[in-house]
């Protein structure tokens, strides 16, 4: 299996290179694409060159320095960047690489859409298992992106104070989030949102609560060949083997059929 620090894609396009990234990393470590999809739409309308103007921020998915070096150091080396994984080093939580030019170049890594669709991916996984322990349930995408915007900690605090009582200030919940997002906690005249507010905006970013993650975000998913471009009627394949492995009560349509009709249209439209 090619490792990313070889794969040669000069010439693949811009449009078509994001969604084969995002694609890759879905089949690679079993997180559901549609959120990978959504969540770089969100962080970056899919650029990715894309550079806050506030923070460290950078690339599709916007890590900013110590969260990437981060996921490097863990998930670096199976993906063909030990170089990278080997140079980062760790010391009272602040990870750091001595070498200026060489932590350059692995800061570089996050404008490129292969390297940071799996980071992203394995960050996200990782997230997932941190969260559903601490909340004792399953995860939902739009569960899995307020980790991503609170970190998992902020997110399961939230998320335990949403379960027991919706009606709350988010606000009072996480004062200091609230502080450095007011667009997000208040609205436009200054009245704090309550938790079921501040979540259902992000589940309408994400498409709805129909965005469902699978029980476990590492299952096998149907082999793509290796060194083949990933196709829209990849996708469909994919969806169409985790439906089969997923036994519904009754015959109603569900957020999941839905999304594979979506997938097919977008195949046949391609």
């Amino acid at each position: 299996m090619p490792s990313f620090g070889e794969l040669d894609i000069g010439g693949v396009g811009g449009g078509n290179r994001v969604t084969n990234a995002i694609a890759t990393a879905s089949r690679r470590t079993g997180v559901d694409f549609t959120y990978l999809f959504n969540q770089a739409k969100i962080e970056s309308s899919l650029n990715p060159n894309a550079r806050a103007s506030t923070s460290s921020a950078t690339g599709l998915y916007q890590f900013i320095d110590q969260s990437w070096l981060g996921v490097i150091n863990d998930h670096g080396a199976k993906h063909g960047l030990g170089w990278a994984a080997d140079a980062i080093g760790k010391s009272g939580g602040h990870y750091y690489v001595t070498d200026p030019a060489l932590r350059q170049q692995i800061m570089d890594l996050r404008t490129q859409p292969e390297v940071a669709s799996i980071m992203a991916a394995e960050h996200a996984a990782d997230n997932q298992e941190t969260l559903e322990s601490r909340l004792g349930r399953a995860v939902t995408a739009t569960d899995l992106y307020l980790a991503h915007f609170l970190g998992v900690g902020g997110a399961a605090k939230f998320l335990r104070a949403h379960d027991q009582n919706p009606g709350a200030s988010a606000a009072a919940v996480l004062p200091s989030a609230a502080a450095a997002n007011r667009w997000v906690f208040y609205d436009r005249n200054g009245a704090p949102r309550s938790l079921a507010e501040v979540r259902q905006r992000f589940a309408e970013k994400l498409g709805g609560d129909g965005n469902y993650l699978p029980a476990s975000s590492r299952e096998q998913l149907p082999e793509i060949p290796e060194g083949q471009p990933v196709q829209p009627a990849d996708y469909v394949r994919i969806e169409t083997a985790r439906l089969e492995s997923r036994r519904y009560p009754t015959i109603a349509p569900q957020p999941e059929t839905a999304r594979l009709a979506y997938l097919m249209l977008a195949t046949f439209g391609r």
